[in-house]
């Protein structure tokens, strides 16, 4: 029989038996949270409890609590599903296609519309970012770049102006996002500071803080996990209340699990859920510079693993794959759905299940979707647990050899 519950009672279920606990142990765990004027009994809240993970009715009242019981965000485990087409959006409050878009800065015609519709044309292939093929986004992304950036040798005004240069550099950021996912990380590089230096020119907070995120990623992936605390907190101090911010503390979680400070790396998770906790739910999940609370599970699974928590880490890489999944099998973020079959394929090795391992490893590296270093960093957990526990099975060796093809060919 079908499981009809909501996601999230059978997520309470889920994330209670990860850590063994009974249901009396996680209404203690909850009672701890709550704020000192509410006040109710263990029963109480007990045979609410039940009622939840039966999917009777709904934590109203505690779905903040229930959420930091078991360390993620409201927004992560009571998700706010919302889904916006791009290209529609253009040509409601424009009234302009992209043919149109562009014919207006051919004819050097730069008013209000026009900037909006090149604003949501940005955000569009943000949006896009997840799953468009990525030489193709490249393609899309650095247009759009030339166009907007063509645009500042136009009379505009000063307000103009400045919302040109904030364009480009959030175009840049993609760009740089993309060329690094690609295998060009000097390419990245000098677009990463390009967008720098433009979101410092146009007083851009947000697009300097991403500047600074990829600054943390790019050393992530090369192995050097102080560089990753380094940037990740200069871009802290210049973003502090953007949601940047929440990616720039897991960033650091993940260079200090990386250092085996198991403190730290709890400490840097903390920090970012408080962070989006204090923040509105945003208006559009699918935008690559929008940190999507859901994605603090996506954060959460890597630190996990690195951590050897092997039931917590699969229960979370079954979470990423289903919140990163359309209700036909559509995979909406199909690069985070790979890291989290490669986290299955590290419990199963761990675990002593070969074939199970080999095939989340070969699905994760199969998809067409992916970033060649984040991919490649996170399946080099997999090949050494493979080494160390199978080092002697010709089926594990082939797949060593296939991640240092993937690594070499970055």
């Amino acid at each position: 029989m079908a499981d009809e519950r909501p996601d999230w009672a059978r997520r309470m279920v889920e994330e209670r038996a990860a850590r063994d606990w009974s249901q009396t142990d996680a209404v203690r765990a909850l009672m701890v949270r709550l704020p000192d004027d509410q006040v109710v009994s263990e029963q109480d809240l007990l045979r609410q409890w039940k009622r939840w993970e039966a999917g009777e009715s709904q934590p109203t009242k505690y779905r903040s609590v229930i959420a930091a019981v078991f360390g993620t965000t409201t927004g992560a485990f009571f998700p706010e599903r919302s889904r916006r087409d791009g290209r529609a959006e253009i040509l409601q409050v424009s009234g302009m296609d992209t043919v149109d878009i562009i014919a207006r800065l051919r004819a050097s015609d730069v008013d209000v519309a026009t900037l909006d519709a090149l604003r949501i044309t940005a955000d569009r292939l943000c949006c896009e970012y997840a799953y468009m093929p990525a030489d193709q986004l490249l393609m899309e992304g650095k247009a759009w770049l030339a166009r907007v950036v063509g645009l500042q040798h136009q009379r505009v005004s000063l307000a103009q102006h400045r919302e040109i240069i904030a364009l480009a550099g959030k175009l840049s950021l993609l760009v740089g996002c993309v060329e690094y996912d690609s295998g060009r990380p000097r390419d990245a590089e000098a677009t990463r500071q390009a967008a720098l230096m433009l979101g410092q020119e146009a007083g851009e907070l947000n697009v300097q803080g991403w500047a600074h995120e990829m600054r943390a990623w790019f050393a992530l992936t090369r192995g050097d996990y102080r560089g990753v605390i380094a940037a990740a907190e200069a871009g802290i101090a210049v973003a502090p209340h953007e949601s940047v911010a929440a990616q720039l503390c897991a960033q650091k979680a993940k260079a200090w699990a990386r250092l085996g400070d198991r403190s730290q790396t709890e400490v840097a998770l903390d920090q970012g859920r408080q962070i989006l906790e204090r923040l509105p739910y945003p208006e559009n999940i699918e935008n690559h510079f929008v940190v999507d609370p859901a994605k603090y599970d996506f954060y959460r699974m890597d630190a996990l693993r690195k951590s050897g928590e092997n039931r917590l880490a699969e229960q979370l890489a079954n979470e990423v794959i289903r919140a990163g999944t359309d209700f036909d099998g559509t995979e909406r973020s199909p690069m985070r759905i790979a890291e989290a079959r490669v986290t299955l394929g590290v419990v199963a090795a761990r675990e002593g299940d070969l074939d199970t391992a080999l095939a989340y490893g070969e699905r994760a590296l199969a998809g067409e979707r992916k970033s060649l270093p984040s991919l490649a960093m996170v399946a080099a957990d997999l090949g050494q647990a493979l080494q160390t526990r199978y080092g002697h099975a010709s089926e594990a060796q082939e797949f060593v050899t296939h991640l240092r093809e993937l690594r070499g060919g970055q």
